[in-house]
């Protein structure tokens, strides 16, 4: 009986930590790239860095509360942060080591650094764009607020500086706080459009 119980034992913890490991996959599958990828933008914790390299604020913070919308983009409750945008690095082809979107979590008065975003405008694009073995979220419509309705585009978040439970690759992030900053920006999902 106590070897039955010692090769139980073992099955379930083997079992366990595959369960783990598959949580993880995303991320290990493409560990050098993104260790690379988080080390290249380390400095950009300061937000005046990013801001000296030509990555301007959008002022509000977004978050979404999880509601669903037939024919939307699904957000899980969370938040994405305010983001910093650098406009020439949007473009038809993502470079994985340079995103032209970093996203900011504001705490006690300062900006802390929790993720990037990639974006691709729908114009010109010929098949869905692909990262890190990641789909991009879209086509879409455009963020209003923060951008024109009219820009159909695809995304995708990565969340280098703040663990998410629910995925490195998740649009959303459920610690990512908003509450208490001035620019809070409660938004809907965003409108699906067809694409390839």
């Amino acid at each position: 009986m106590p070897c039955i119980r010692t090769i139980c034992c073992a099955v379930a913890s083997l079992l366990i930590i595959g369960l783990g490991t598959s949580v993880k996959a995303e991320e290990l599958n493409n560990k050098k790239e993104l260790d690379a990828l988080r080390e290249s933008l380390m400095k950009y914790q300061d937000v005046y860095a990013a801001v000296r390299d030509g990555y301007y604020s959008t002022v509000g913070c977004v978050h979404y509360t999880g509601d669903t919308m037939e024919g939307h983009a699904d957000y899980p409750k969370g938040a994405m942060g305010i983001h910093f945008l650098k406009k020439e690095l949007v473009g038809p082809q993502p470079d994985p080591m340079r995103p032209p979107v970093l996203t900011y979590e504001p705490q006690e008065g300062k900006l802390h650094l929790v993720g990037v975003e990639w974006v691709v405008p729908l114009d010109g694009a010929t098949k869905r764009p692909e990262l890190f073995g990641q789909k991009f979220l879209g086509p879409m419509e455009g963020h209003e607020p923060i951008i024109p309705q009219e820009f159909l585009h695809y995304d995708l978040h990565a969340w280098l500086f703040k663990e998410n439970p629910l995925g490195m690759f998740a649009p959303t992030h459920p610690g990512v706080n908003c509450a208490g900053y001035d620019f809070e920006l409660l938004e809907h999902p965003t409108k699906l459009v067809t694409g390839p």
